[in-house]
């Protein structure tokens, strides 16, 4: 049964965009092809007059240009970034909210600085337990006027792969994507790599600004305090194979053998398999895995060889991570529709 979405809900989609599967080919995602989740206005910032301040819980306080942090060592990190939201139309009941499908992924390249290299220089205090990262970007949520802000325990923040990105797959950052700045924390959900970033300050007790204490928490009643979306968990997706129909985007394939592929990743622990199903999930067989040879925080390509006979047929895959994670058979609920790594299922029409 289709959902049927609300008007606010196409205004999000015509906003937002996913990365179309057949992007999962790629190893890196063309920068337009990259997902893009905006959660108020895009802001329009004078890189000549952008200041990066960093307060709180430091000694000293300390204010930097966009050039001054590229004059600093520079990291790069190849990263899949996923939205929490991603398959939310899937679940059920619908849950109200950027209507995602499976196309909320992309992975790139990201330059900047090192994070911690800015708060070992910044002088953290003992008493410090998380820091709080602000965006330029502002809008009322929950009646909250409010700048997108999130915080990161301290112990992630410190992560050497943490950084302050300023450029994606060898340019500037675009400006939907953060320019002139932005953070990336690489295995946790996009929306803690707070785009725009502006100022960062290290706090003595939890933040409790509306994006933590409400959003990206996971409940089963509104009333509940949740337990904080964190790490992206284990998904494989398919490339769709043959060729679609136009507006079903149903998927027709000729009979005879077919190379299915696509990508796997996890922010829990490393990818250690993937298995693919031709029969709904009924019965699975091992994928062939590629190495991590992008590092790894980016997704691994997998291939199977797939004997099409013709007839209807529904095609799956799901991966597994060296920690015991999988994906489940079916969507798991919660108020926000976070975290659904159910697995993809894509039906198939086999000719002659």
């Amino acid at each position: 049964m289709v959902n049927e979405i609300s008007l606010e809900e196409l205004q999000l989609a015509a906003r937002n965009h996913g990365m179309p599967l057949e992007a999962l080919r790629f190893d890196l995602t063309p920068i337009g092809l990259h997902y893009l989740l905006t959660h108020y206005d895009i802001p329009v910032v004078d890189p000549s007059s952008f200041r990066l301040e960093v307060d709180g819980a430091v000694a000293p306080t300390l204010s930097f240009t966009i050039d001054e942090l590229r004059e600093r060592p520079a990291r790069d990190v190849v990263a899949t970034m996923e939205c929490a939201g991603n398959g939310r139309v899937h679940v059920e009941p619908h849950v109200v909210s950027q209507p995602w499908l499976l196309e909320a992924v992309g992975t790139a390249r990201w330059r900047g600085a090192s994070l911690a290299g800015l708060l070992e220089e910044a002088a953290v205090g003992e008493d410090a337990v998380e820091v709080l990262f602000t965006g330029l970007d502002r809008g009322i949520e929950g009646e909250e006027e409010q700048p997108y802000a999130r915080s990161l325990p301290l112990a992630e923040a410190l992560r050497a792969d943490v950084l302050l990105a300023y450029e994606v797959n060898g340019v500037p950052l675009p400006p939907q994507h953060g320019f002139p700045l932005r953070l990336l924390v690489p295995g946790w959900y996009g929306m803690t790599s707070v785009k725009w970033l502006s100022r960062i300050t290290v706090l003595t007790s939890q933040f409790d600004g509306y994006q933590q204490r409400h959003s990206y928490r996971l409940r089963q009643d509104e009333s509940e305090a949740g337990e904080p979306v964190s790490r992206i968990q284990p998904r494989a997706l398919m490339a769709p194979p043959g060729i679609p129909e136009f507006l079903t985007r149903a998927r027709t394939v000729e009979a005879g053998a077919v190379e299915l592929e696509g990508r796997a990743w996890s922010g829990e622990a490393e990818v250690a398999g993937v298995e693919v199903s031709v029969d709904g999930g009924e019965t699975w067989a091992e994928a062939e895995l590629e190495s991590d040879r992008l590092g790894r925080w980016a997704w691994r390509r997998w291939t199977f060889v797939w004997d099409a006979q013709p007839g209807e047929h529904e095609l799956c895959c799901r991966a597994r991570d060296g920690g015991g994670g999988t994906q489940p058979l079916d969507p798991p609920w919660n108020v926000g529709g976070y975290m659904n790594n159910a697995v993809q299922r894509v039906p198939v029409t086999v000719t002659e």
